[in-house]
C-alpha cells in the first residue's frame, strides 16, 4: 500500500516540478511551497501544517447553510459569493500536487524521530 501511495505521489509532483522550472507556478503558491519545506527541515511540521492549510483552504469567508433565505439580500452576501474562489483545491492538478506535498510532509515527520512530538502534528 505504502509502495503504491509513493508511486501515486511521485506521478503527482511530476507536473509540479515542470511548472515550477518554467515558472509558471504562481508566486503566492511558490512562496508557501518553499515555506513548507523550509520548516519541515527545521523540525517545525505543526508550523508547516498550518501554512499548508493556508494554502490549501485559504482565509476567505465560507458559506455555511444558507446563504439566501428571503426576498431580500444579505448585506454581506457579495463576500462569500461561490464565484469568489479563495483556495486551489478546486483546480484538479494543484489539488494532486498539494496532496502530495502533505504527503511527503507526514513521511518526513515519521523519518524524523529526533524532533520534539510537540513539533509534530497528527
Amino acid at each position: 500500500m505504502e509502495t503504491k501511495t509513493q508511486k501515486q505521489c511521485k506521478d503527482y509532483i511530476r507536473p509540479l516540478f515542470k511548472l515550477c522550472k518554467a515558472k509558471q507556478v504562481p508566486d503566492g503558491i511558490r512562496a508557501n511551497l518553499i515555506e513548507m519545506v523550509d520548516l519541515c527541515e527545521a523540525g517545525e511540521f505543526v508550523k508547516a501544517h498550518e501554512v499548508y492549510l493556508r494554502t490549501a483552504i485559504g482565509n476567505a469567508p465560507w458559506p455555511i447553510g444558507i446563504t439566501m433565505v428571503g426576498i431580500h439580500e444579505r448585506t454581506g452576501r457579495e463576500k462569500i459569493s461561490s464565484s469568489k474562489v479563495a483556495h486551489i483545491m478546486n483546480n484538479e492538478m494543484q489539488r494532486k500536487y498539494l496532496t502530495s506535498i502533505k504527503r511527503l510532509m507526514r513521511f518526513a515527520q515519521e523519518k524524523r524521530p529526533d524532533v520534539d512530538p510537540s513539533k509534530k502534528f497528527l
